[in-house]
């Protein structure tokens, strides 16, 4: 393995290599750019890179499924890091194009949603065709191949390119979360803001299927931050899950809860316990009464009492 190396979802000017020179140690490091979210996964499963940085979801469009399946699927990795990167598109054109001249445009098919209304006002009869990443759709314009795409601003530079509009979003605060992720390890120390995210699959069709997952949770005051159904490829109605929730998984009340979910379930894929992006462990609140570890070994010593006839 190559300790001083990161891949990251290419080309070159991508949101997602904005997001990786956020991590201070990305100065040390040689970022790779891959084609593809799976392309960059691939690399630290065979050891070509220490660690990789992904989009996973979007604050308007959602889970991006390559990664979340990719997470689910193939060969076991864990997330180590999130980062939170705020969103906004420039359109990015060949020099000397005006507005009038655009009739194609690219970008990354998560970006369309947050654009739509922008194109609809300013460019409704322009033909939008999705590209593998925001920055290859910018270098699909350097060639000549789109009018315009809808990228970061900082990718123009890189391609030649100018934003003839900058900062464009249907949605005020637009973010993408990504994930830093290597091979799985012991999970860094808790912080006191921590999330855990896994990836669950039911047993078998029946009803409270899903509610019996959901108080495994519930019932240890554990708070779910997002649940995500995807298909498994075996069969329509057939699912699984990917749940992130606050805490780690050294928290009595989470660990316990992942417990209840692999007695209850056919399968449980652990992918990781990590800090919280953009929260201080200071301004997390105090637990709800019965949820704290201290709680849980006060109702454990309690039941060996009973348990030994000292109750």
């Amino acid at each position: 393995m190559s300790p001083s190396r990161y891949t990251y979802l290419g080309p070159e000017g991508t949101f997602t290599e904005a997001a990786l020179r956020t991590l201070p140690e990305a100065a040390t490091r040689e970022l790779i750019p891959m084609v593809s979210v799976p392309a960059t996964l691939d690399a630290v499963r065979s050891g070509e890179a220490a660690a990789a940085l992904v989009p996973i979801e979007n604050s308007v469009e959602g889970g991006v499924t390559a990664t979340l399946d990719e997470l689910a699927t193939g060969g076991p990795l864990m997330i180590y890091r999130e980062v939170l990167l705020p969103i906004a598109f420039a359109l990015l054109v060949r020099p000397g194009v005006k507005l009038s001249d655009i009739k194609t445009v690219t970008g990354h098919p998560v970006a369309q949603p947050q654009v739509r209304k922008w194109l609809a006002k300013h460019l409704p009869h322009a033909v939008w065709e999705s590209a593998a990443s925001n920055a290859d759709g910018a270098r699909l314009v350097q060639e000549g191949r789109y009018d315009a795409a809808f990228a970061g601003e900082f990718a123009a530079a890189t391609y030649g390119l100018e934003p003839l509009v900058s900062d464009i979003h249907d949605a005020q605060n637009a973010q993408t979360r990504f994930v830093l992720v290597g091979r799985p390890a012991r999970p860094a120390a808790r912080t006191g803001a921590d999330k855990t995210s896994v990836v669950i699959w039911l047993g078998d069709d029946h009803p409270g299927a899903l509610l019996e997952l959901l108080q495994e949770y519930a019932a240890r005051g554990v708070n779910m931050m997002r649940i995500e159904s995807r298909p498994t490829g075996e069969g329509i109605g057939r699912y699984c899950f990917s749940v992130d929730c606050e805490g780690h998984i050294t928290d009595r009340r989470v660990a316990e809860a992942l417990m209840g979910l692999k007695r209850i379930c056919p399968k449980v894929r652990f992918l990781g316990s990590y800090p919280r992006a953009g929260v201080d462990p200071s301004d997390v609140g105090e637990l709800r009464h019965g949820t704290s570890d201290a709680d849980f070994v006060v109702a454990a010593e309690w039941l060996a009492r009973c348990q030994d006839g000292r109750a």
